[in-house]
Parts: C-alpha cells; structure tokens; sequence
C-alpha cells in the first residue's frame, strides 16, 4: 500500500511541474503571439494609409487637370469673342476712316 501511494504522489509531482512548465510557455507564446499581432496591425494600418494618400493624390491630379481645361477653354473663348468684337468694330468704321475730298 505503502508503495502504491509513493507511486501515486510521484505521478501527481511530475503531472504538476509538467503542468506548470506547459502554462509558461502558453504565457510566454502569449506575449510573442500578442507582439505579432501588434506588429501585423500596424503594417496593415501603415497600408491603409499609403492607399488613402494615393488616392488622394490621384484625385488632386484629376481636379488638377479638369481646373487646367476649363481655364484654358474659357480663354480661348473670351480671346474668339475679344477678336470677333475688334473685326466687327474695324468693319464700322472701315470706310469712316478715309480722308473726305
């Protein structure tokens, strides 16, 4: 009996350093695994910045570009008038402008 009972305590000793060395690593792997996270998360915000700045530089491009086109289409409209408006002035006084006999 005596022997059954050393038997049993020495099993339930080496169950429980086993057990406690388990829970540190869990911890330990806890921490690391805890890191990782922290680290992935990080990269996939620095992404998802990176994104939003291209677009946005992509979008100041495009404005960029329709401001440009318009600007240079309404000159071109105002030049077209501005040079039609002087022909017909100078058509007026074509003839007013000769020397009277």
């Amino acid at each position: 009996m005596k022997k059954i009972a050393v038997t049993l305590a020495a099993a339930a000793l080496s169950l429980g350093l086993t057990v406690g060395v388990c829970a540190q690593e869990t911890a330990g792997q806890d921490m690391k695994d805890a890191g990782h996270e922290t680290k992935s998360g990080a990269k996939e915000v620095g992404h998802g910045t990176t994104t939003a700045a291209k677009g946005v530089a992509h979008g100041t491009a495009t404005g960029a570009k329709k401001v440009g086109s318009t600007t240079k289409n309404t000159t071109k409209k105002v030049v077209h008038k501005g040079a039609q408006k002087t022909d017909e002035g100078a058509t007026k006084v074509e003839g007013k402008t000769e020397p009277q006999l």
